[in-house]
């Protein structure tokens, strides 16, 4: 179980970068249809291979739509705003305030409660953001800077997003195969890019395509998408919604080194010092894992 935080962080921390690349081509709506739609397709034939139901039962359709909407819908078109309007690594970690959301909604809603691992967790993963927040904060609210705010914005749009989406579907959980259902969550994403891409009139594009471009959309559709949701929704079933998204701390560390090696950003010295906390964060998490608290199979 370990090895599925691992595997998020890389996969959905090189995500960041790839997304990056890809919009320099395509445009939004455009770029989530194909990652969404393909992802959902590629999850349907795995699903198909294994020969499992392809349709899951009536009840968890409601699951579906929601979990879709907000988890994916919302988070991932709110990312690509949110990378057209500031540096790949700021809207990397800027995003991933979703575990601090996820904690509180989880407190609200299902009542979970942070035990002391966690709350140490959560505060360390809290001042490392807020680190890297700061310098979008202060030229938000000190130089009236439009651009910053939608960079601030967006991101946090997807964190919630992100958060309220989880915790519905630890609410309320949805039956059948993970493949099945994740591969359906991603339909009503790619629903609503179709959606998109037809009111704001964008054309699917045919200059600029070289293998750098190729390789950054087919990694974002087979590991970046299809991947690591099914892994996230795995994941997401065993443990507490609180666990679950605080794993997920290390995606942004893993972004914001990747766009550093794949876009050419550069963090600032302070920026060292949020990746050191968020990391630490994560790690509290994830090397105590396998005694997190489990939800009972149905």
């Amino acid at each position: 179980m370990r090895l599925i935080p691992v595997a998020l962080a890389l996969f959905w921390g090189l995500n960041w970068p790839a997304v990056k690349i890809v919009l320099g081509v395509v445009p939004p709506f455009t770029l989530r249809l194909l990652g969404l739609g393909s992802g959902a397709l590629l999850l349907l034939l795995l699903a198909r291979v294994k020969r499992l139901d392809l349709l899951p039962p009536r009840a968890s359709w409601a699951g579906i739509v929601v979990g879709g909407l907000l988890a994916i819908a919302v988070f991932n078109l709110a990312v690509a705003w949110a990378q057209l309007s500031t540096s790949t690594s700021r809207a990397a970690v800027l995003t991933f305030t979703m575990p601090m959301m996820s904690a509180l909604l989880a407190w609200a809603v299902l009542g979970e409660r942070l035990d002391r691992r966690r709350a140490l967790a959560l505060a360390l993963g809290a001042a490392g953001v807020a680190i890297l927040a700061w310098p979008v904060l202060r030229a938000v609210f000190g130089g009236h800077d439009a651009a910053a705010a939608l960079g601030l914005a967006y991101p946090l749009v997807a964190a919630f997003g992100w958060a309220a989406g989880t915790v519905y579907l630890k609410a309320r959980p949805v039956a059948g195969h993970r493949i099945v259902v994740t591969a359906w969550q991603l339909v009503v994403g790619a629903g609503c890019a179709l959606a998109g891409v037809l009111l704001s009139g964008e054309r699917f594009p045919l200059h600029g395509w070289n293998g750098r471009v190729a390789g950054a959309l087919t990694f974002h559709i087979v590991l970046g998408t299809a991947v690591a949701y099914w892994l996230w929704f795995v994941l997401s079933e065993r443990v507490s919604a609180t666990v679950a998204t605080l794993t997920t701390l290390m995606v942004p560390v893993v972004g914001v080194l990747g766009a550093m090696a794949l876009v050419g950003d550069r963090p600032a010295a302070m920026d060292w010092w949020g990746f050191a906390l968020v990391l630490a964060g994560a790690a509290l998490i994830v090397l105590n894992l396998d005694a997190a608290p489990r939800r009972r199979r149905a």
